[in-house]
């Protein structure tokens, strides 16, 4: 089982009109792909994001030339070790090693964890709401309607970027639009002081429909948090950015969260992101990962969520919605899943299950030209 050869595969694609949120537009969507095979043929995919020029270096200068003939089933080691150079690449080799373990094992990834507790898993719609056009409101809109006609009952969208009553106004458009048949997420991406995330309260109280209230603050603000979460209606949700279980921790003694949200790709590897979906649980608490940049890590998500246990008794609502990007980005097809009503099947077979559509990978490989 020994690592003959690491392939790269880094992605770019220009978006025709720019979008974004509070911390500014999106111009490109990159993803940085990689295969690694051992000596006896079998491979397995790896993800991350990061600048392409930094990832591509990085890569031909020190993860290749350390992986070449290490042991792929040394997982843990391996990945503590790439860990401190670069967390993310570390988390995507996290995810290469663990298929071929599977696929040696002739296990899919739920089996190689012990086994799913569910064959699907709840998906919400998740937009970027904000571009240069006049009109964003309605074009936001008709984002919202496009994913309600492909089925999606679950919804996010963007506050923070634009003055209150103008993000009012938008919450307030979709709201008529959808006359509460559909539940809804706002994502302020940590855009608020506290007495401006409460100005909120008035809207949540007024409507049954909204599902929580993601990173208002900044997530460093852990005492301004429990202070709000002690004076909303709706759920406080956060933690997108933090790189660890013990980053959680601060949020979640403070009773600062209702819902955590651990990003695999930002996460300590899936061992570690795993730990801090298991920690909700034993907090009591929901978790809704959150995961907008990558198609694998996404499957890996996926995963994750359909091999943790419930969080209720109530019927229906035993596992908590994972994030669906369905904004223009080519790369959400790299892994060929689709949701059906807001729910996406869990593949069943070894490893991962699927297969990796490399057309798009011909597509749209990078010339290695600057970008900003």
């Amino acid at each position: 089982m020994k690592i003959v050869s690491v392939e790269t595969f880094p992605l770019f694609y220009r978006l025709s009109q720019p979008y974004g949120d509070a911390n500014g537009y999106k111009e490109y969507r990159t993803v940085f792909l990689f295969r690694i095979t051992t000596e006896s043929g079998i491979s397995g995919w790896g993800e991350c994001t990061d600048w392409l020029p930094s990832l591509k270096l990085g890569f031909e200068k020190r993860i290749i030339p350390y992986l070449m003939g290490k042991e792929a089933t040394d997982r843990r080691k391996i990945v503590q070790y790439i860990k401190k150079w670069h967390q993310r690449i570390a988390g995507g080799v996290d995810m290469a090693l663990s298929e071929i373990t599977a696929k040696y094992a002739g296990l899919s990834i739920c089996d190689l964890w012990g086994g799913k507790w569910r064959e699907t898993v709840p998906v919400y719609a998740s937009f970027q709401s904000y571009t240069e056009q006049k009109d964003w409101i309605q074009h936001s809109a008709n984002l919202v309607d496009q994913a309600i006609g492909q089925g999606f009952g679950q919804l996010k969208v963007k506050v923070g970027g634009r003055p209150f009553q103008q993000d009012l106004e938008h919450i307030m458009h979709i709201q008529d639009m959808l006359q509460g048949q559909c539940k809804l997420i706002l994502d302020a991406n940590q855009s608020y002081d506290l007495a401006t995330a409460r100005r909120w309260e008035r809207t949540f109280s007024s409507w049954s429909n909204f599902l929580w209230f993601e990173e208002p603050l900044p997530m460093n603000e852990v005492i301004e948090y429990a202070q709000l979460r002690s004076s909303l209606s709706v759920a406080v949700a956060g933690g997108e950015n933090l790189k660890s279980t013990a980053e959680f921790l601060p949020l979640l003694r403070a009773g600062a969260m209702d819902i955590i949200q651990p990003d695999i790709a930002h996460e300590d590897g899936i061992d570690g992101f795993r730990h801090t979906l298991q920690l909700s649980r034993d907090f009591g608490l929901r978790t809704s990962p959150h995961t907008f940049d990558g198609a694998l890590s996404r499957l890996y998500t996926l995963f994750s969520h359909a091999c943790l246990p419930p969080w209720s008794k109530m019927d229906g609502e035993d596992i908590e919605p994972v994030e669906w990007d369905v904004m223009d980005n080519p790369f959400t097809h790299l892994v060929p899943l689709t949701p059906v009503k807001g729910h996406v099947a869990i593949p069943r077979g070894v490893g991962i299950g699927v297969e990796l559509d490399e057309e798009i990978m011909k597509k749209y490989l990078w010339d290695g030209s600057l970008y900003r």
